[in-house]
């Protein structure tokens, strides 16, 4: 493709025209946006939207493409008309529940580095004089939030790419995408045919129609959102011009699921309140086919009335005047909330951008053309790669089901933990009648059900040893899984880690391969298990991963998630000499863990399991109570123990062989909430939350994983780097204050990082948290303040590992 790749982005809407324009500014000038309606008012979503810019999310990610947003379209105009006022935003509490979230949201945007302020009710009131003082409890101020002009600032950044030699093309309908040798190769349209090396879909609710083409599912569900505008109101009649359109701040009362724009003389009411109303992609119709935009449908005014009522109830002044005009405007769900971003698994060239509402359009743009252009965004888009999904969340149920959820929780106040609802169960491990059966807890991640405690160990003794704690912290916790930790560091336990990804990379490239993906050294001979991690070409953690060498030729290689299986599967050879397979789902594995663990396993083998016969980060072929399994000695919770690997149809017979012969040894189960707990107490990371591909091996504290020795990629970006940052952790001085992860670290006055992933450590009896620190801070014994529900709570910056740090247990 050489320095200038042809590249054809599909749909003209905002997300489309930001491409073209972060494009063409980073020297990609060969650039066609085709649009199958008019310009720039293409009839979808941007067409219809409201243009308030709001940046808080706890998503780090998200929230930078929202400032990045602002601050963008701040700055553009149109023929001298403004894209973007800066009015700030304001977010009312209408209950004590929402004032406390009100103050976790103010703690995300000063961790994610955007100024805001915790107001009182008459702070508020004298902000935006129409809130009613009596219904709040407080607000939050965002002084960059603000109000866009979607169609004006679309067509702001496509005269910019225009003027750098970028073309747009109004009534270009696709109808094909041409490709062969496994690349796009043109895009076809009732009239003409575009030559293309890249393609990029930013078609927003008929994205899936544009996928259908190249045999992609892209799984979002467009629904109707209710907005709505009053007759004119005397309490603001006079205070807006026609051009400026508003004044007062852009409001949001997430209790009553509305929010609040004024357009001049009127208030504009959107409402998440009503049911979902989800349109069959196919049914959407094209410009030109309807006396209106295809992305509106006909207002219906009952849904809306519960909203109206509440909208009158917080600014009583909207009882003078009625609503007089209103519409059912489509945009899209996911199954998570999120945007789909990237490349098609299997046909190089197509990418997309679905998914993606204003608030977030440039800062996705900008990041889009970072990953086109340098090869990898500055943002780590994990949370948004389209990759993401396991196969059992991509079926047409599941997609719905969950993306319905997603609008129905838009606002609504989400605990961490929380998981998510229907469909479940859907991927349950082998063991998992006898976790029922235990009275597990269940909580869901990638479809799995992951028990995170037991009601059968409700009667352990250690259960009274277990400290309370907050309510926020509380939620989706039990004591029991206190005692859990603690019965593993005291006796022995089986884990489920069946939910775990597992690769098999086999064939006579197998070490070549992996060698060249992972840093540290895999040349071993079989039997040997090595912690490694996979860099981007930036030094960039983009997983870290657990190889063990099984044969010559065949790899398994403990994973992060699909993403991982993704990225190996880009980089085979052409030549067929290594393959890549999933085998998650057939097979499954159980941690034994504990001092007592080699005690319970050797009753159950010939294979000799003492210490001198199998070393730590070793692996076996093993017979466990007559089930074939794959033994590796190594632990993520800091005791001696095993993960054995079986099939998925033994599975059943080794929990039950594990668990007869471990009675006498006082096993119990245990679950996620302890291994959790356990794992932090060892300082053991866990990527996606801890560290990203916005962080490298040595300030993640993961650098011992590396080998600068041998070649890799990402090894030159490596050379010569200084820490400027650490991921340190930190211990809080109140046991009753378990921080949940997300939460502002404070120093000296000032915030100075944030904190990733928290947890009581039962063992050490202190509460733990681990942040990223400015170097200068990441310094033992510095007193430090972690934010937690506006208040200020102190701690102080430890030594790890936590526990037992000359790794004793772990290899007795």
């Amino acid at each position: 493709m050489g320095n200038q790749p042809r590249v054809v982005v599909i749909g003209a809407g905002i997300v489309g025209c930001a491409l073209a324009d972060e494009l063409t500014e980073r020297g990609w000038t060969d650039v066609t946006v085709l649009e199958q309606g008019p310009l720039f008012a293409t009839g979808g979503s941007t067409s219809h939207a409201p243009g308030l810019v709001f940046q808080a999310n706890p998503c780090k990610t998200m929230t930078r493409f929202a400032a990045y947003t602002a601050a963008k379209y701040r700055n553009l105009d149109l023929d001298g008309e403004w894209c973007f006022r800066q009015l700030g935003g304001l977010e009312v509490a209408g209950s004590a529940a929402r004032w406390d979230e009100v103050k976790r949201r103010h703690g995300w945007l000063t961790s994610w580095g955007v100024e805001s302020h915790l107001l009182g009710p008459a702070e508020c009131v004298e902000m935006h004089p129409l809130v009613d003082v009596a219904r709040i409890h407080g607000g939050l101020h965002i002084p960059t939030d603000g109000l866009a002009k979607p169609v004006r600032a679309a067509e702001a950044q496509a005269r910019r790419a225009m003027a750098r030699g970028a073309r747009f093309l109004p009534g270009q309908r696709v109808v094909s995408i041409a490709r062969g040798d496994g690349r796009v190769s043109a895009v076809v349209t009732e009239q003409d045919r575009f030559p293309a090396d890249i393609v990029i879909s930013c078609v927003g609710m008929w994205g899936p129609r544009i996928g259908a083409l190249v045999d992609l599912d892209i799984p979002l569900v467009p629904m109707a959102h209710q907005y709505a505008k009053t007759g004119t109101l005397a309490d603001i009649a006079g205070r807006n011009d026609e051009r400026a359109e508003a004044g007062l701040p852009i409001l949001r009362h997430q209790d009553g699921d509305l929010y609040f724009r004024e357009h001049v003389d009127r208030i504009g009411i959107g409402y998440y309140g009503h049911r979902p109303m989800t349109v069959d992609p196919a049914e959407i119709r094209a410009p030109g086919q309807t006396s209106v935009m295809p992305s509106i449908e006909p207002f219906t005014a009952e849904d809306f009335r519960p909203g109206w009522e509440e909208a009158v109830s917080l600014l009583p002044a909207l009882a003078q005047t009625e609503v007089v005009e209103g519409i059912n405007g489509l945009f899209s769900f996911t199954s998570d909330g999120m945007p789909l971003l990237g490349e098609h698994p299997d046909l190089r060239g197509f990418w997309v951008a679905e998914a993606v509402w204003i608030t977030h359009s440039a800062g996705v743009a900008r990041a889009m053309a970072q990953w086109l252009v340098d090869g990898q965004p500055e943002e780590s888009l994990h949370s948004c790669d389209l990759n993401r999904f396991e196969s059992a969340q991509r079926s047409p149920e599941y997609v719905h089901a969950r993306s319905s959820r997603s609008f129905i929780e838009v606002y609504d106040i989400l605990h961490p933990l929380e998981p998510g609802q229907e469909p479940r169960p859907m991927r349950t491990s082998p063991f998992y009648e006898q976790q029922q059966e235990l009275g597990a807890e269940f909580l869901e991640a990638a479809g799995w059900e992951r028990p995170h405690w037991y009601a059968a160990n409700a009667g352990l003794p250690e259960v009274e040893e277990v400290p309370a704690r907050g309510a926020w912290a509380s939620r989706f916790w039990s004591p029991i899984a206190g005692a859990e930790a603690l019965v593993t560091r005291k006796r022995v336990a089986l884990f489920d880690m069946t939910p775990l990804k597992r690769l098999e990379v086999t064939g006579p490239g197998a070490l070549e391969f992996l060698q060249w993906l992972t840093t540290n050294q895999l040349a071993k001979k079989p039997g040997s298990v090595t912690y490694t991690l996979s860099l981007n070409a930036a030094g960039g953690v983009r997983s870290d991963l657990t190889v063990a060498r099984l044969s010559e030729q065949r790899f398994q290689v403990g994973a992060n998630g699909n993403l991982d299986l993704d990225w190996m599967r880009r980089q085979l050879p052409e030549d067929g000499r290594v393959q890549v397979r999933d085998i998650t789902g057939a097979t499954c594995c159980v941690g034994v863990w504990g001092p007592l663990a080699r005690a319970l396993v050797q009753s159950l083998t010939s294979t000799d399991f003492s210490h001198e016969g199998f070393r730590f980060f070793r692996n076996k072929a093993a017979f466990i109570g007559g089930v074939p399994v794959t033994a590796m000695r190594l632990s993520y919770v800091g005791e001696l123990g095993w993960e054995l690997y079986a099939e998925a149809d033994q599975g059943r017979k080794l929990w039950d062989v594990l668990w007869d012969a471990g009675q006498e040894h006082g096993v119990i189960a245990a679950g996620r909430s302890a291994f959790n707990s356990l794992r932090l107490e060892k300082g053991y990371r866990s990527w996606g939350a801890d560290m990203t591909t916005e962080h490298d091996p040595f300030e993640a504290g993961v650098g011992f994983a590396v080998r600068m020795d041998k070649d890799f990629l990402g090894r030159a970006a490596l050379e010569g780097r200084e820490a400027r940052r650490k991921l340190s952790p930190l211990l809080i001085k109140d046991r009753t204050s378990v921080v949940m992860g997300s939460e502002p670290v404070h120093a000296g006055g000032a915030p100075v990082g944030y904190v990733t992933s928290a947890a009581y450590g039962y063992s050490i009896g202190e509460s733990i948290a681990y942040a990223w620190l400015p170097s200068s801070h990441a310094v033992p014994g510095t007193p430090v303040e972690i934010e937690y529900f506006g208040e200020k709570v102190p701690a102080v910056v430890a030594e790890e590992p936590l526990f037992d740090p000359e790794m004793k247990r772990l290899r007795s």
